[in-house]
């Protein structure tokens, strides 16, 4: 992510909280893997310093917010990225047309 996306993204969720904000940032820091983070949420809960159970409160609330992702899932694993909306891009949804 460059520091432009950085800054915007910063831009578009200062009426969230600190904690919030900080996430979405280290998510931006995060070496992506094949679409997104390849981390489990202990692990990353790890590196950030926070409780588990924290972290994880945290990301469900930026998940709601539609500014977190589940991409993928292994072994009952989820695994999250940063979503179109929190990086300031339009969705892929095409709209359909009616048959007939």
């Amino acid at each position: 992510m460059s520091d432009n996306e950085l800054r915007g993204l910063l831009r578009r969720s200062n009426a969230m909280g600190p904690n919030q904000r900080l996430l979405l940032a280290f998510y931006s820091a995060l070496p992506p893997g094949e679409d997104g983070t390849q981390r489990t949420a202990q692990k990353l809960a790890e590196e950030m310093g926070w409780a588990p159970t924290f972290f994880s409160r945290i990301r469900k609330e930026l998940v709601e917010a539609g500014l977190l992702e589940e991409y993928s899932k292994f072994n009952n694993i989820p695994y999250y990225r940063l979503s179109s909306r929190a990086l300031g891009r339009k969705g892929k949804v095409v709209q359909l047309r009616p048959v007939g």
